[in-house]
Formats: structure tokens, C-alpha cells, sequence
């Protein structure tokens, strides 16, 4: 029998209860594949981060739902960096870490606060709204019109749904079922669905559903509002708190009782390109348990 330690903690909480949780487990270099998918399966998390001797990296990480391993997850990288600062694993810096994504940094600021570097904007296909809206449990006038249904990675590929409201956004029934048969023909995660309607000042409120990996709502999804912040900035949708950079807030978790807060800074090269993007904030809450396999 192999026993396990899994840290655990809540990415980008405004409050306990609040945030995503993530489990953490380091020194998994002794754990085959299945082993850590069964781990993350057993924890129940939306994800769980593994890590792992790096080659050409201060870490490796590699990251499991609880059916599937996924190449990147923006809130589990948070927590873990979180969790080894509080260890004192680590002092802040920056860091290379090697994910399926590819080579990303990761920098841990004096606040405490962690903010990962995602890949460049993907801009995929814009898709059909019919059949969106039908698996949301919306009509197609609950739609922004100004805004496509596009799918957009800046390490995973989620498909951006603009809602008209805040109201419509908490109005939202997902078929699971058609959500998941959406993202399996397009080769999508989830459905990230928002609106820049938001009674609070944020740049976004948002709601994230990916059954296809088992997780029907998300509470805080660091890939997905990085893929948010460039879709914005590429329809003209932000407005630069300084020239060439763009802070967004994004709240997640509302209609869950997890209040999040996620943050982005997306900055542009000399010729008004998307240079970088950058996504993060805290984490609370830290927990263990022990996982036997």
C-alpha cells in the first residue's frame, strides 16, 4: 500500500468558504500514472498538481482532474507556489516551471501573492450560438451581440460565451450532457460563459463549466479568465490602466457560495501585440489529508 500526502488550499478566495481548492503533492517522482490519477480522483478536486524532477526547469508539474490529466491548471500552479512560500520551500522570485503547456514562469511576489505567465492567445473558431445557448438553458437573446462565441487558449482551450447580463449569467441551466459532446467536437475544455455587466466594478463575472473532465461548475479558472483578458482586448473591450498594460479582476464562484477573485495583466509589445499575460492572486486555507493507494 502507498500512502500519500496531499496538501490542500483555495485559490483565489475572497472568503473561507471560497476559491477553487487544489490538491498539491510534492516529491512524486515514486508515482506511475495511474497512480497520480487515482490520487486526484480520491482527493475529488477539480484539479490536483503533481510534482516532478524538472530537466530544464526549477519545476515540473503535471495535472490530473479526476478522470483525466490536463497539460496546464492556472489555480492548482497558484496554490502550489502559495503553499511552498508558507512552507518556506521558497523565498519570492521567479520561477520556470515545465507543464504540458510548455516552458511558463511563474513569479512569487512579496505580497504573497502568485502570478503565472500563460502561452500567447489562441484565437479559434467562432462557433454556431444555437446550440451554445440551447446547452446553457438560454435563448439567444441572452447573448451579448456585440461579442463572438469563440474559443480562445492561452494554455487550454475554452470556449468564451459573452452574456448580455448578470441576471441571464445566474439564469444559466447547463446540460451537461451537451456541454460535454460541444467541447469533445471542438476539442474544447469547457464553456467559460461571462459578462462585462457586473454590478461590482469588475472587469468580468463569469461561470465555468467542463463536465467532459468532471467538473459541471468551476468556482476560479486561472487559464480561463487569462483566455478572457485577450479575447477582451482583442474586441476592443479593456481600457489600459497604464500605457501598454491592462489590469483585469474577474469574479467566479457566486452562484456557488465560493466567491473568487482572479487577476490579469495582460501587457503589449512596441507594436500593440499581446507581449504577455499574466494570471494570479492568493490563496488561503491550507489543509492535508492522507491519500492510501
Amino acid at each position: 500500500m502507498t500512502t500519500i500526502t496531499v496538501h490542500t488550499l483555495n485559490a483565489f478566495a475572497l472568503q473561507i468558504p471560497g476559491g477553487n481548492p487544489a490538491g498539491i503533492v510534492f516529491e512524486a517522482e515514486g508515482l506511475s500514472e495511474a497512480q497520480m490519477q487515482e490520487t486526484a480522483r480520491q482527493v475529488g478536486f477539480s484539479e490536483t498538481a503533481f510534482f516532478l524532477p524538472a530537466a530544464n526547469a526549477d519545476f515540473r508539474l503535471r495535472y490530473f482532474t479526476p478522470n483525466e490529466e490536463v497539460d496546464l491548471c492556472g489555480h492548482a500552479t497558484v496554490a502550489a507556489f502559495v503553499l511552498m512560500a508558507a512552507q518556506q520551500r521558497i523565498q519570492p522570485g521567479r520561477f520556470t516551471i515545465h507543464t504540458g503547456a510548455g516552458l511558463l514562469e511563474i513569479e512569487l511576489r512579496k505580497n504573497g501573492d502568485a502570478f503565472l505567465t500563460q502561452t500567447l492567445p489562441v484565437f479559434g473558431k467562432i462557433l454556431d450560438r444555437e446550440p451554445i445557448v440551447k446547452a446553457l438553458g438560454l435563448s439567444l437573446d441572452d447573448l451579448d451581440e456585440r461579442l463572438p462565441v469563440q474559443i480562445v487558449s492561452t494554455g487550454l482551450p475554452d470556449i468564451m460565451v459573452p452574456i448580455r447580463s448578470e441576471a441571464r449569467l445566474a439564469d444559466i441551466q447547463p446540460d451537461f450532457d451537451a456541454i460535454s459532446a460541444i467541447s469533445r467536437m471542438h476539442g474544447a475544455v469547457g464553456i467559460h460563459a461571462f459578462t462585462t455587466d457586473t454590478r461590482s466594478g469588475a472587469t468580468a463575472s463569469c461561470r465555468n463549466f467542463a463536465p467532459l473532465y468532471d467538473i459541471p461548475e468551476e468556482s476560479a479558472t486561472g487559464t480561463s479568465n487569462g483566455a478572457l483578458a485577450c479575447y477582451l482586448h482583442q474586441y476592443k473591450r479593456l481600457d489600459a490602466s497604464v500605457e501598454g498594460l491592462y489590469t483585469c479582476v474577474f469574479e467566479q464562484g457566486e452562484f456557488m457560495r465560493l466567491p473568487s477573485r482572479i487577476y490579469a495583466e495582460l501587457s503589449l509589445d512596441d507594436a500593440g501585440n499581446i507581449g504577455s499575460i499574466r494570471v494570479g492572486g492568493s490563496a488561503s486555507g491550507i489543509d492535508s489529508r492522507v491519500i492510501q493507494l
